[in-house]
């Protein structure tokens, strides 16, 4: 029996948007303007009025930066941002009224709207958010559909699996080579029930992975959504999980029978296939369709939206559901329960990349400048082909290793050289330093290291940029440990320190070592981190790092830099923060802890120039304090060393203290509150931050007043005891720097909003972040304003050199 549907609950069917109805979205969301480029991800990350700002948007042209600026800090609230509109009273049929913008119109439409870079940010950043991702995405004035590989290369799934032996075990793999089972939801006709909403529930509960039309802002109106296949993977974590591997969900928006070239790709590929159907009823216009499914070898769920028939199997692995009228709880647990279990049964695996090998589509990677950076960066790995990746570093690498560890060993010694005989001792150590640097250059140049310099210089900058997000894939599947692409510009910085070196005593050498700091400089601009310092030498290559700068100067200018930098724990969070405050991407993958340090530039736009007075953020990433690897070992000289230079070199630091139990923090406070002593007798006057994060019941006042005292407290008494040990006066933490113990004290909330690998990052973590930043930008504003001058670059060199 075919049942009467409530118009109102389901998606209105609409044929194909015509291009007024497009020009028209676009118009509204201030893109049109946009046409003679697409939106780069250095326009979205440069620091403007209101990426530091909070309110809500309160006109249509806003909604477009408002979710870019929540999907940078990771703030999954920004696939809910909306604008209300209300009819006029009087005008008759709404004249006046126009239809909110559907929230995933706003997604799409700068998806669209985004270059490739811009676009596997934002796929990344969605990945973070626990989101479902776009797999084929048909373009909307041509109907093109497009496979964006290339989106997903920077995406890792961690999950919990059992081993042969029964054994749980983590994994931790990029998606793109990932191989999972895959179930594909899609429907026939307009339904009743939500296909989104109900997978939902089988993924995650407690989070919408899908938009689905009960979400906040969802409508009836949405004009880019029909025929994109969206993908989520489920990634277990504990045993109680619904299913004992990683598994990925397909939904495909819109009628199936009207996309089927979409259809077509995910019934070939998928390992279970659930249909949503009103009914089988003689109005059913895809029976075709329906018996083909039922004719397939892969098990099918047939869940019809206007029946309440009890779960019925057919054989042959295929099964009915009905819907109708009832409990939404139970219905989910039936259809995982049968899900699973036709998972047992049937091993076909899917592979995204796969998905490029269909005819049809268009695949993002077939770009000339991406399929040019790809073949280059495939000519260089090629190069390694059939080498044992734990042993490769030292013969394409040399200039990194031993001698370069040995030369900074002589160097820290040279000057800190003790006994009766300090001048022979001065020139038995220069020497050997000088052989060093003569056996670097003897190395010469690895087959590798000549073509990446040969290709680096002869590409323009997309195809460059290519080429390196390439060659950081290709290293990460070569070996995941112990090389990656900044081991290649730790190699650029040895060759050039150790060729200018033997310069002075050799005329005629052959290589133009020179342009590598150029390569280097340019790579900055375009928003790749640097290596400050060598976390395995623990060395700041001075030589190298001046004349990356001296080129920054000559191609930027000599710019004003407000120099932020962080210093904490290892794995305490320190690179997820900065990540979430300006959109960067340093990494945080599990056991890809940072060494040393990291600096990274960030664009201050025209408008905030005039007041802020610099013209860059330059954020610093350090190595975290009491490193697990060197547990054994005393690391409280490699900790003093850091936290003087992270102190010496930042306009700010920020102090980051994983929970709020200050006991263990003592050394460490002790450290930092050295380290701005040293400053202070050197008369530099920098300033900093504490950030408490993962602290439950932040909301609590009272106790953040108690623990506001705890530390103040704690830190009168670290510098009364650092105080003694550095020869000075100091009574208390307010004699070293200035400090409101009100406003420069921040309490942060858990990063994850539930457990890991499948929680989204907690959108009170993100708000804090936004506060932090905000209350960052506003001290330098009242630097500016007091006077005081923020480094320049040719500052930071000098900062660098005495430090």
């Amino acid at each position: 029996m075919y049942l009467q549907k409530d118009e109102t609950s389901q998606i209105q069917k609409v044929g194909p948007k015509t291009n007024e109805q497009l020009e028209g979205l676009y118009d509204r969301l201030d893109l049109t303007k946009r046409r003679q480029g697409k939106m780069k991800t250095a326009d979205i990350l440069e620091i403007t009025r209101s990426s530091f700002q909070s309110q809500e948007p309160q006109e249509e042209n806003e909604l477009v930066n408002s979710f870019l600026q929540k999907l940078l800090n990771m703030n999954y609230r920004a696939r809910y941002t909306v604008i209300k509109h209300t009819k006029k009273e009087g005008k008759e049929d709404g004249a006046n009224y126009s239809p909110d913008i559907h929230p995933m119109d706003v997604q799409m439409a700068v998806y669209h709207w985004a270059d490739g870079f811009l676009k596997q940010m934002m796929v990344t950043k969605l990945s973070q958010c626990q989101y479902a991702l776009p797999l084929l995405v048909p373009d909307p004035f041509t109907q093109q559909i497009e496979f964006p590989l290339w989106t997903f290369r920077q995406i890792n799934k961690s999950w919990k699996m059992k081993n042969s032996n029964n054994e749980i075990i983590s994994q931790t793999q990029p998606v793109y080579k990932t191989e999972t089972p895959m179930v594909a939801f899609f429907r026939f006709g307009s339904v009743s029930s939500s296909k989104s909403q109900l997978m939902n529930s089988l993924i995650n509960e407690k989070h919408n992975t899908f938009f689905h039309r009960n979400c906040s802002g969802g409508s009836r109106t949405r004009l880019l959504m029909d025929g994109v296949v969206e993908i989520a993977w489920y990634c277990p974590g504990k045993k109680t999980d619904a299913f004992d591997d990683c598994v990925a969900f397909c939904n495909l928006h819109g009628d199936a029978g009207e996309n089927e070239k979409q259809y077509d790709i995910l019934t070939s590929m998928a390992s279970v296939n659930v249909l949503f159907l009103p009914d089988f009823g003689q109005k059913n216009h895809y029976k075709c369709l329906v018996r083909s499914l039922f004719r397939s070898p892969q098990p099918l769920l047939c869940l019809l939206t206007d029946n309440n028939c009890d779960k019925t199997e057919l054989g042959n692995g295929k099964f009915i559901i009905g819907l109708l009228d009832k409990n939404q709880s139970d219905i989910s647990n039936q259809i995982r329960e049968t899900i699973r279990e036709s998972l047992t049964k049937q091993k076909k695996s899917f592979k995204l990349e796969d998905v490029a090998e269909h005819t049809g589509i268009r695949v993002d990677e077939d770009d000339p400048e991406c399929q040019r950076g790809k073949q280059a960066a495939d000519q260089i790995m090629g190069l390694l082909r059939g080498k044992d990746p734990s042993t490769v570093k030292e013969t394409i690498l040399p200039c990194q290793g031993k001698l370069w560890h040995d030369w900074c060993k002589m160097n820290k010694e040279l000057h800190h050289l003790q006994g009766e005989n300090l001048e022979e001792d001065k020139s038995t150590k220069q020497m050997i330093m000088r052989d060093i640097r003569e056996k670097q250059v003897t190395k010469g140049l690895s087959e590798f290291m000549r073509k990446c310099i040969e290709i680096m210089k002869s590409q323009r900058d997309n195809e460059k940029n290519y080429f390196l997000r390439w060659m950081m894939n290709l290293l990460n599947d070569f070996t995941s440990e112990n090389f990656g692409l900044e081991h290649i510009l730790r190699e650029f910085g040895q060759i050039y320190e150790s060729w200018s070196s033997v310069k002075k005593i050799k005329e005629g050498l052959q290589f133009d070592f020179c342009s590598l700091p150029r390569l280097a400089a340019e790579m900055m601009i375009s928003g790749f981190p640097m290596e400050l310092m060598d976390g395995d030498a623990s060395h700041i290559p001075l030589t190298w790092v001046t004349a990356v700068l001296d080129e920054l100067v000559k191609k930027l200018g000599d710019q004003k830099l407000f120099v932020l930098s962080i210093l904490g724990i290892q794995s305490s969070g320190k690179s997820t923060m900065l990540n979430a405050m300006f959109g960067l991407q340093f990494a945080v993958s599990a056991g890809r802890c940072t060494r040393g340090a990291f600096m990274q530039l960030i664009k201050v736009s025209e408008e905030m120039k005039t007041e802020l007075k610099f013209n860059y953020i330059l954020v610093v990433d350090t190595e975290g304090l009491r490193a697990q690897e060197l547990v054994g070992r005393s690391t409280t000289h490699r900790d003093n060393e850091m936290a003087t230079f992270v102190v010496g070199l930042g306009n700010m630091t920020l102090i980051n203290i994983f929970g709020e139990n200050l006991s263990e923090m003592q050394d460490i406070l002790q450290i930092v509150v050295q380290a701005f002593l040293r400053m202070k007798m050197v008369r530099l006057n920098p300033s900093c931050m504490f950030v408490h994060q993962n602290v439950s019941d932040i909301t609590a006042g009272e106790k953040n007043m108690e623990g506001r005292r705890r530390l103040q407290d704690k830190l009168d008494n670290v510098t009364e005891l650092a105080a003694i040990e550095e020869v000075c006066d100091a009574e208390g933490f307010s004699d070293v720097i200035a400090f409101d113990i009100q406003n420069d004290v921040k309490y942060f909330a858990q990063v994850w909003e539930g457990s890991p690998p499948m929680a989204p990052p907690d959108p009170n973590y993100c708000e804090n972040i936004l506060e932090l930043k905000e209350t960052i930008l506003t001290h330098s504003y009242n630097i500016a304003k007091m006077g005081y001058n923020n480094s320049c670059i040719q500052q930071l060199v000098d900062c660098i050199k005495t430090r």
